[in-house]
């Protein structure tokens, strides 16, 4: 079997917005510990982590950890585990729209200069090499995308699973993928 990546990894919905502060508390825990615990295994591996989101309203002993792990595995290069903590599609969207506002009002570009690509590099994933997923897997029976990485979805495939993420493992993993190469795609166009 082909060896596969995963390139996203989201962690949580917009803190504080759906769970209450002792599960927010507890996955915070289970975050850190982790990392911890699989920090010098990235190196070994040759995993680079990369954040998108924000951060700034985890604990400061996570905060820090996140950043020693973001800077020991920028060399890395056989993975690429991005991190969505605290992300929002929607505020990426209009924080790279307002970048580039400021951008045509400072006279850096022109408003002939705004195109997917522009828009794209102001995104906060532009840490990452294959920006739009091939395969997004849904989680926990949810059919919808919960406001995650709503510009780089356009043209990705959808997986919708009924397991829970801690309980999602190889089985459903491969389950997803099979689905997965069976579809034909088409980037947006009609059915051959």
């Amino acid at each position: 079997m082909k060896e596969t990546s995963l390139q996203e990894c989201q962690s949580t919905e917009p803190l504080g917005l759906r769970i209450s502060k002792t599960e927010v508390d507890l996955l915070m825990g289970l975050f850190e510990r982790g990392l911890k615990n699989e920090l010098e295994d990235f190196a070994r591996a040759g995993i680079r982590m990369s954040i998108i989101g924000d951060s700034s309203k985890l604990p400061k002993s996570l905060q820090d950890l996140i950043d020693k792990a973001v800077k020991t595995t920028e060399g890395n290069s056989r993975l690429h585990l991005v991190v969505a903590v605290n992300y929002s599609g929607q505020y990426d969207v209009v924080q790279a729209c307002q970048t580039i506002g400021q951008k045509v009002k400072d006279g850096i570009i022109e408003p002939k200069d705004i195109n997917s690509l522009l828009v794209e590099q102001e995104l906060q994933t532009n840490c990452i090499d294959f920006p739009c997923p091939d395969l997004l897997i849904r989680t926990s029976g949810e059919l919808r995308l919960s406001n995650f990485l709503l510009w780089q979805l356009a043209y990705t495939e959808l997986f919708f699973s009924h397991s829970q993420w801690p309980e999602f493992g190889e089985a459903e993993f491969l389950e997803a993928l099979c689905s997965f190469q069976q579809r034909q795609r088409r980037y947006g166009g009609q059915s051959s």
